[in-house]
C-alpha cells in the first residue's frame, strides 16, 4: 500500500515535471487511490502486468529483484518521464514508447490516484489519472503535451468536454 511518504513523493515528482511543461498541479482523489491500490494488489496476485478496465488514464510500474525492491514514488514517476527522450515533438501524437511520459505531463489531467503492492521482491505501482490523457482527437497532443519551458496558454487548446465527478482527496500525513 502506498504510505503517506510514497504518495507525497509521487505527487511532488509529478507536479515538478508538470510545472516544467506548463501543466497545472495534480491533486489526489481518494476513489482513484482505492482503485489504483486494488489493481496493484491484483497485479501482484497474478504476477502479470496489464492495464485495468478503468476509463481513467493509467501508468504501471513493475520491478522484480531477488535482492528485494522498495522503490520510491519518485523512481516510478522518473521512469515514466524518462520516455521524453523518445517523444517526437515535430510530430506529436501517441506512441507506445512514450505513453507513460505523455500521461504524466498531460495538461488536462488534474486528479490522480496511486497504489503500491509488493511481496518484498516484486513491486507494482499503479498511477491512475482523470481525465485520462493520451486522447487521440486531432490537436489534443499539441494542446496537452507541451515542450519543457512552454508557458500555459501558448498553444490553443481544443474545446474541453466538461466531465463532472465529485472531488475527493487522499489525506497525506
Amino acid at each position: 500500500m502506498a504510505d503517506a511518504s510514497f504518495q507525497k513523493e509521487f505527487q511532488e515528482t509529478h507536479n515538478a515535471y508538470r510545472a516544467k511543461h506548463g501543466a497545472p498541479q495534480m491533486t489526489f482523489n481518494s476513489e482513484m487511490c482505492a482503485s489504483a491500490q486494488k489493481w496493484a494488489d491484483h497485479l501482484l496476485s497474478i504476477s502479470d502486468m496489464k492495464h485495468s478496465e478503468t476509463k481513467d488514464g493509467e501508468n504501471i510500474y513493475y520491478m522484480s529483484s531477488s535482492a528485494g525492491s522498495n522503490p520510491t514514488g519518485k523512481e516510478a514517476v522518473d521512469l515514466w518521464y524518462s520516455e521524453i527522450k523518445d517523444y517526437n515533438w515535430s510530430s506529436p501524437g501517441f506512441n507506445g514508447n512514450t505513453g507513460h511520459f505523455t500521461q504524466v505531463v498531460w495538461k488536462e489531467s488534474s486528479e490522480m490516484g496511486v497504489g503500491v503492492a509488493t511481496d518484498g521482491k516484486t513491486v507494482f505501482v499503479v498511477g491512475q489519472y482523470r481525465p485520462a490523457g493520451n486522447m487521440m482527437n486531432p490537436g489534443y497532443f499539441e494542446a496537452n503535451v507541451l515542450q519543457a519551458g512552454r508557458e500555459e496558454g501558448e498553444q490553443e487548446a481544443p474545446p474541453v468536454v466538461e466531465r463532472s465527478s465529485p472531488k475527493k482527496t487522499c489525506t497525506l500525513q
